[in-house]
């Protein structure tokens, strides 16, 4: 557990010191390389990396998914360009169709769309509002993270009834109600906390709806359940017991931010319905 909490406080620290520099470009880059190691350990996991011609057409369209995102005029036409992309991995199907397999060329495909479409979330949640899109950003992350870290807690200190033994063994349904519960009261409280950073800060009274943090953080931390256990059932599947171990304790970037794939979209969508934060008055120096 002890290097468990370390490679999370050194991770925690890079984090903040990212956030602080607060330079667009930058998060880019970040959530390209996340994109394209998070891919790697699932080519790698489940022995498709062995295929030099698709692995590497895959990385490469996976590092540019997120750059398409932010250019406005490619963001557009991102269906046209996976299109392209598929059409690619089917042409090498046809080429090489005796060591090339539709099983393979599926997965690559699947992976190399979905997890750096959903990690690039994070860039829309941050571009979704020039002044609160970091705050939205962080709350999304912070929310899917302490209920991973609550249920782990609570599932350690009274896990007793477990949820998918044959998937997860470690995991509990205490340890599960223990990550959501933490994970709503986190997300009622911080909007309080941003309301007041906000005021002293810009001296502009916002108000937040707490109701709606506190009910999508719930939702998230539910989500991220879904992503680790989806997760789960790949690497127990390809018998690994991580996908990477750049973090000790954590395993690999998918290992990680598998939690995020599906409730960092599910955030986006639900922010271009309805934002929860609103001007209320402004001070006036005279």
């Amino acid at each position: 557990m002890a290097r468990r909490i370390i490679s999370a406080a050194v991770a925690a620290f890079l984090a903040i010191l990212v956030l602080i520099v607060d330079f667009p470009p930058l998060y880019i880059v970040i959530i390209s390389a996340l994109s394209v190691v998070a891919v790697y350990e699932m080519l790698v996991a489940t022995k498709y990396i062995k295929n030099k011609v698709l692995s590497v057409l895959s990385l490469c369209f996976v590092f540019l998914v997120p750059v398409v995102f932010i250019i406005e005029n490619l963001r557009y036409n991102l269906p046209l360009i996976c299109c392209f992309f598929l059409l690619f991995l089917f042409m090498i199907m046809i080429y090489k169709h005796e060591r090339v397999s539709f099983e393979a060329v599926s997965l690559v495909g699947f992976v190399s769309i979905c997890i750096p479409l959903s990690l690039s979330c994070l860039l829309f949640i941050k571009i979704i509002s020039e002044e609160h899109g970091m705050f939205l950003m962080i709350f999304t992350l912070l929310v899917i993270w302490i209920g991973d870290a609550g249920a782990y807690f609570t599932g350690t200190l009274f896990g007793k009834h477990k949820m998918a033994p044959k998937i997860s063994p470690k995991k509990s349904w205490e340890g599960f109600v223990g990550g959501l519960i933490l994970s709503g009261l986190i997300g009622f409280a911080a909007p309080f906390v941003y309301e007041f950073i906000y005021e002293f800060r810009f001296d502009t009274a916002i108000e937040t709806n707490k109701i709606f943090f506190a009910v999508t953080a719930v939702i998230c931390s539910a989500l991220g359940v879904v992503g680790d256990f989806s997760a789960s059932l790949v690497k127990r599947q390809c018998a690994v017991k991580d996908f990477g171990n750049i973090m000790p304790g954590h395993g690999g970037v998918l290992d990680r931010f598998d939690s995020v794939l599906f409730a960092a979209p599910f955030m986006y969508q639900v922010l271009l319905f309805y934002f929860p934060i609103q001007v209320t008055y402004e001070y006036f120096a005279f």
